[in-house]
């Protein structure tokens, strides 16, 4: 897979909403509350995330992921005509508490067994992401973990993936760029990562520059793949 003709990559840098942390999570919490509208609420939730990061970013007006969190619930909220009352808070604090999927940890052991630096790119803040990984126990299995903060712009932008090159000292081909996000896929691969797109809920390949340059249903496959070279 990597440049040189090694069979593994130096790096494995991972996106974490909807790779790592399961975004479901809140809504499941809040699901008796929440009855037959907790699908929709987590639909709509993540899709206005995403859209405000974008949004944000073309318009220059950047505010960091809790504050997008914050603000794209809302506007779920008010869309589907939940009364937000405390179930508000009770979702924002579930944000902060988010699962890894079942396979995630082993995954991540094998990988640390081979001896891959591994890392998160996010664009959660470091607090979101800390919280997370100390709730899930897998914190001490990664390098580091890169928040946009630092750069002040969402993906995809390019200066979010160089975030990642800058801190390992290698060239983007020597990445392996793990992600759920078609879109990010998109971006890492212009970038020039290698991509694994973790698609989980067969999707169709974006129509964006930039294609993965490997698929799998989830990251239990991934120790293999990497150690194979099967994504060259």
């Amino acid at each position: 897979m990597p440049a040189e003709g090694r069979s593994q990559p130096a790096a494995c840098v991972f996106d974490a909403y909807g790779t790592l942390f399961d975004i479901g999570t809140p809504a499941e919490v809040c699901r008796e509350a929440l009855g037959e509208a907790a699908a929709s609420l987590t639909a709509l939730w993540r899709r206005k995330q995403l859209e405000y990061t974008w949004l944000r970013s073309l318009m220059g007006k950047y505010a960091d992921f809790s504050q997008v969190t914050a603000d794209a619930l809302d506007v779920a909220l008010a869309a589907l005509a939940i009364e937000p009352g405390r179930l508000r808070q009770r979702l924002l604090d579930s944000y902060l508490a988010l699962d890894v999927y079942p396979e995630v940890p082993l995954a991540l052991q094998r990988l640390r067994e081979r001896g891959i630096a591994l890392l998160i790119l996010s664009n959660g803040t470091r607090p979101m992401l800390d919280a997370i990984c100390a709730r899930n126990n897998i914190a001490a299995l990664f390098d580091d973990i890169l928040s946009v903060d630092a750069v002040g712009i969402f993906k995809p932008h390019p200066s979010v993936y160089k975030l990642a090159t800058t801190r390992l000292g290698v060239a983007p081909g020597d990445i392996a760029f793990v992600s759920s996000n078609g879109w990010d896929i998109a971006g890492g691969s212009a970038f020039g990562f290698r991509t694994i797109w973790v698609n989980r809920a067969g999707h169709p390949v974006e129509r964006l520059p930039g294609t993965p340059a490997a698929e799998i249903a989830d990251l239990s496959h991934l120790p293999d793949l990497l150690h194979s070279g099967a994504s060259t």
